[in-house]
């Protein structure tokens, strides 16, 4: 039984205040605060962030090497657009009569803002590349209303999931749970990728689990709409069948968990997919589907239809009111660290992302390797913890005592990541201690973290290494969104910082095989490689940081517009 307090969901115990349990009698009050919020914000002190002449080769370095990071980042954009291929493009669209993926989107979002989700996810794998995980997932507007979109790419494999895509599909209803996004499944699937079935089908984190999800998602009363345009079979079936509402397209949809091959084989029945699954006998016979479309823009347009009928208040206007920085976001490129000796003052990097560059810093003259405070980020009042150097003790103890405040006013948290890693063992028992005292003031900035139950994004704008990374909202603690800039660096130490003549004393006696070693750290602590298997929401640009923090924060407070209360039980389909 839940303590008193909390509410038991499926299997997900949630607290009293829980985002996924607000109340809309908070949400007036809130909204209302938030006004008062940005209105304080206004008068909070400007950084400065000036860049002095004495740090320009530092500056230019780390220019050079996010130019070079950026250059691979439109590399694999480029490589991510085409999908599946030239061939299955033809395919898809003159053999099949269907649109591409991104096409179909632009008929069901009401313009072209679009947060997308891991778009490198599934490239450099040991099975081969997944241009984009085979699915498109992302955050974007329909009707007015913020709505998660998860769509199958069917000139990638054929629409068949990959552990992969998995992977992908159940981060993207994590967060459309954590942060109550209404969720559109554009499905068009062959089904799990046999070859691998070990890896997508039995365990908890598997593809059963998207189908566990949707049923938790409507007992939370998390909207789910499903548009069948294209093939459903085997576990691809599922995901209309649970949706709330589901309309397929005629010719073009259908749902079977075996497809006519597999009839033949069986049973030797010739029998049509139309016939089978199609949607006249969906819509007319079985009643699987709720609308029947003739083309596929009609179904778009049925979508947005069922997402104004959410019941969803449209986020105030004033909202939009907010002052831009007063330094250039451009400057951001150099600001990058190349590694963590090419690292500047992280105020720096705050005074290009800021409202009016303004911060109202909290503690400035203690722990100073952390800077805390509060700001606003297009109109949206957030806490900020950003690292300006290793986490020191008193760092630890100051972030603690910040992330508490935020979470004790509501207010979403938002860590800028650029954390160290122990090279070596202590040499004397005094460093030791010095360590050993840091350590725990760190465990108390990892529990405050974990335990904050206001919304947090993180940022990795340089290393991500070792316990700091734990302590700054690493994925790990689930912080609702978490991106990277190209340059960053993901590991359990920092490749960068290892050397032979370091190192010949610690064990190793190789020389050349230290080396192969370091290479193969220094590939797999790259932002790519840590994108391509899912460890972030995202590789994104410097300058557009701001933006995508906007429109997060824009996501997240949605809820507090919401005018239904939560049920503890699924809606049941016929």
């Amino acid at each position: 039984m839940a303590a008193p307090g909390l509410y038991r969901v499926g299997s997900h115990l949630l607290a009293r205040g829980h985002p996924a349990l607000c109340s809309p009698q908070c949400s007036l009050l809130s909204a209302q605060a938030a006004r008062g919020h940005r209105r304080g914000a206004q008068s909070f002190p400007v950084i400065p962030g000036d860049i002095l002449p004495i740090y320009r080769h530092v500056y230019e370095a780390n220019t050079r090497n996010s130019d070079s990071c950026g250059h691979r980042y439109l590399e694999l954009l480029e490589k991510v657009k085409t999908g599946g291929g030239e061939n299955a493009i033809l395919r898809h669209t003159q053999r099949n009569k269907k649109l591409l993926v991104r096409e179909r989107l632009k008929r069901l979002l009401d313009d072209e803002t679009f947060l997308e989700l891991s778009p490198f996810a599934g490239l450099g794998l040991p099975y081969g590349d997944v241009p984009s995980a085979g699915c498109l997932s992302g955050i974007g507007k329909i009707s007015g209303i913020w709505c998660m979109v998860i769509a199958n790419d069917a000139t990638v494999k054929g629409g068949t999931a990959y552990p992969i895509s998995v992977k992908k599909q159940l981060r993207a209803q994590e967060i459309a749970i954590q942060n109550r996004l209404p969720t559109v499944y554009l499905v068009d699937s062959g089904g799990a990728f046999l070859p691998l079935q070990a890896q997508l089908f039995p365990d908890k984190e598997h593809g059963g689990r998207t189908f566990y999800n949707e049923a938790i998602m409507s007992a939370l009363r998390i909207p789910q709409v499903a548009v069948v345009c294209g093939s459903c079979t085997a576990g691809g079936a599922y995901i209309p069948t649970m949706a709330e509402e589901t309309i397929i397209v005629d010719r073009i949809g259908t749902i079977f968990l075996a497809g006519p091959p597999l009839v033949k084989a069986a049973t030797g029945e010739d029998v049509t997919a139309e016939d089978l699954g199609g949607a006249r006998l969906h819509s007319r016979v079985s009643g699987c589907v709720d609308h029947f479309a003739v083309t596929e823009s009609e179904a778009y347009s049925c979508a947005r239809m069922i997402v104004s009928t959410l019941n969803y208040d449209p986020e105030p206007e004033d909202r939009a009111q907010f002052e831009d920085p007063v330094y250039s976001a451009e400057e951001l490129a150099g600001l990058a660290p190349h590694d963590y000796s090419h690292t500047l003052g992280v105020k720096l990097i705050l005074s290009r992302l800021l409202d009016g560059s303004k911060l109202l810093e909290f503690k400035a003259d203690y722990g100073t390797t952390l800077v805390t405070g509060f700001a606003s980020i297009e109109g949206n009042l957030v806490g900020i913890v950003a690292s300006n150097g290793d986490l020191t003790h008193d760092a630890s103890l100051k972030g603690s005592h910040f992330v508490q405040i935020c979470n004790q006013r509501d207010i979403p948290l938002l860590f800028f990541q650029n954390t160290s890693s122990l090279d070596h063992l202590p040499p004397n028992v005094s460093k030791a201690e010095e360590l050993t005292n840091r350590l725990k003031a760190q465990a108390s900035m990892i529990a405050a973290v974990a335990c904050a139950t206001v919304p947090k994004i993180t940022v990795v704008i340089g290393g991500c290494h070792g316990g700091e990374s734990f302590a700054m909202c690493g994925r790990s603690y689930e912080p609702n969104f978490l991106f990277l800039w190209p340059n960053a660096r993901i590991g359990l130490v920092d490749a960068t910082r290892l050397s032979w003549s370091g190192q010949k004393d610690e064990g190793w006696t190789d020389k050349k095989e230290f080396k192969t070693q370091l290479d193969r750290l220094k590939e797999e602590s790259s932002a790519f490689y840590s994108s391509g298997r899912l460890w972030d929401d995202g590789v994104i640009l410097p300058q557009d940081t701001r933006r995508v923090l906007g429109n997060c924060l824009k996501i997240i407070s949605q809820q507090k517009y919401e005018r239904t209360d939560s049920q503890r039980s699924p809606l049941l389909r016929m």
